[in-house]
């Protein structure tokens, strides 16, 4: 530990409370107010810090370690609008179950609405957006206050790591001199432990839904946004080998296998209005975090199942298909072993009709790539077979992800991204932070608009050459050519995709990123190997498609996807 340290003492009730909660990285940016925090922080030899400048792009990058690491991860900012810029990446590090710290310094109460420097109301700035809003005293003057200032700390921590994970907020309002150091005394500081109970389902709860389970010929088990999990993975394989049950999967469910359906959107395509009832289940299973496909939200809210259970621990009611039954209080790993254990098949051909589709819908999809002109899809179709095994991939929003539905079989089996919120802001900094936790190579795929708007991600110190960014240079928001409302509009083009020139290049070369571009099958084939390879820098692809076929393209695909 170093010799000197901060003294302000609340500030060591902090770090060290962080510390025995396993927090290991500090992202802060510059400021004065901050300066003890950002004194201790960078002084503790337990904790890595990283400094960067713009909060907003700061924040995202915290929120791509947490995802990588499973792990808090800090977040510190000095007084004023600072705050104000985190609130995206907390607002997406909510509604993803991530449990990042923001610890914000503040002017004392007094000074609040005084017309004083950077003196905001920040203590409930971002109140709609955490778990919890803990507003820390001044100083410690006694033992009351460092009861009371221990207390909330050890609450912080409780509420971010237990239940539903999710950031809280410190608020810690500092009185000048602000530069003072002391030497640094060993305390035991007091840590209050939460105790989590075995998740178990009582013998009757269990009964019961085990009860439906074998009343049930179409269960459809349909999976969110999810971390990878091997247990969850073994447990949904054993129960997706009944024949009466099918699992629908996303990109960002993190789940695969050959029993799952892993292209939701263009299986359900091809249901016609009259065969569609024999696909719908009678009971549905869903769990996560929110589902990107619209056809399914669409599907089962049209025809609401008798039964829809919702697994999740510590979650509110969260009724998406507007069709829920249960709320069941347990993790998804702990539900689905001891449902399997209880699980027995029953005369159905539910999971059979199902996979028939699938394949005959993947015989569609070949049979239009083969014959389908240079576009998104086609670039798509060549990228996210050409991942590396073992990569990890981040994707980024509005038709990027979309696209990314469309395929199976993508070697990277680690998939993530801001699909909390599903904002665009945020996509490159939260790939730039999982790529400084991942010791392998972190493949950005982005598209342009998303990639200028975020484009401090890269005013970064920390980037090394195994993160890779593929930037799809389609001319604006492609997606609002290809969804119903916006594309029929005369205004489609300069309030929706808004399309303008974006010069990756120049980007690249300010940012001293390693640079190559494609724009055909020829050259992307050619590209990749040299862009997977670069060693020396952070690289980015410039995968160039036209603006105004891709929307053809994509219409003409689903449309032969769907049953004659």
């Amino acid at each position: 530990m170093s010799r000197l340290y901060s003294d302000k003492e609340i500030v060591q009730i902090i770090t060290d409370i962080a510390v025995k909660n396993n927090l290991k990285r500090v992202v802060i940016s510059p400021g004065s107010r901050n300066a003890p925090l950002s004194i201790a922080f960078a002084r503790d030899e337990r904790i890595e810090t990283f400094v960067l400048v713009d909060e907003r792009s700061a924040a995202f990058f915290a929120l791509g370690m947490a995802q990588q690491s499973n792990e808090p991860v800090g977040l510190v900012c000095t007084s004023g609008t600072a705050l104000l810029n985190y609130a995206p990446a907390v607002a997406e590090a909510y509604y993803q179950r991530i449990p990042l710290v923001v610890i914000s310094a503040d002017r004392p109460l007094e000074w609040i609405d005084q017309d004083d420097s950077q003196a905001i109301r920040q203590q409930e700035a971002l109140k709609g957006m955490v778990k919890g809003v803990y507003q820390l005293p001044v100083s410690v003057q006694g033992a009351d206050d460092r009861w009371y200032a221990n207390r909330l700390v050890n609450e912080a921590f409780n509420t971010a790591l237990s239940g539903r994970k999710g950031p809280v907020h410190l608020n810690v309002p500092f009185r000048e001199p602000l530069y003072g150091l002391k030497p640094y005394l060993e305390k035991n500081e007091r840590i209050v432990r939460t105790i989590n109970p075995v998740e178990n389902l009582s013998d009757d709860a269990l009964e019961a839904l085990t009860r439906i389970i074998r009343s049930s010929s179409k269960i459809l088990v349909l999976a969110g946004l999810t971390a990878p999990s091997a247990e969850l993975q073994r447990a949904l394989e054993r129960f997706s080998s009944l024949p009466q049950v099918v699992v629908l999967t996303e990109t960002i469910s993190n789940l695969s296998s050959p029993n799952f359906i892993t292209t939701i959107d263009r299986v359900i395509t091809s249901f016609t209005e009259e065969e569609l009832p024999e696909y719908m289940p009678e009971l549905l299973i869903s769990f996560g975090g929110p589902v990107v496909s619209k056809i399914i939200r669409r599907m089962i809210r049209s025809c609401p199942p008798v039964h829809h259970w919702y697994i999740g621990k510590g979650e509110p009611l969260i009724d998406t298909f507007c069709s829920l039954t249960e709320r069941i209080d347990l993790s998804p790993e702990a539900f689905f072993r001891q449902l399997v254990s209880k699980s027995e098949p029953v005369m159905s051909d539910y999971a059979a009709r199902w996979k028939m589709r699938d394949g005959q819908q993947a015989q569609k999809h070949e049979a239009f790539l083969q014959t389908t002109e240079w576009s998104d899809l086609k670039a798509f179709s060549i990228l996210l077979p050409s991942i590396p095994q073992g990569s990890h991939l981040q994707v980024g929003n509005s038709s990027t992800v979309r696209y990314a539905q469309l395929f199976k079989g993508c070697p990277a089996l680690h998939t993530r991204g801001n699909r909390g919120t599903s904002g665009i802001d945020g996509s490159s900094s939260t790939a730039a932070g999982a790529s400084v936790v991942f010791e392998g190579q972190t493949i950005l795929i982005t598209g342009d608009m998303s990639f200028m708007y975020d484009s401090h991600a890269f005013w970064n110190p920390y980037l090394t050459s195994r993160f890779k960014v593929i930037v799809i240079k389609n001319g604006g928001g492609g997606i609002f050519r290809f969804i119903a409302g916006p594309s029929e509009v005369e205004e489609c083009e300069q309030y929706f995709e808004t399309a303008q020139e974006i010069d990756v290049e120049r980007l690249a070369d300010f940012y001293r990123l390693a640079y190559f571009k494609a724009g055909d099958e020829a050259s992307l084939q050619e590209a990749l190997p040299r862009f997977y390879a670069e060693t020396e820098r952070p690289a980015v692809l410039e995968v160039e498609t036209p603006r105004q076929v891709n929307d053809r393209v994509l219409k003409a695909y689903f449309k032969s996807l769907q049953n004659k």
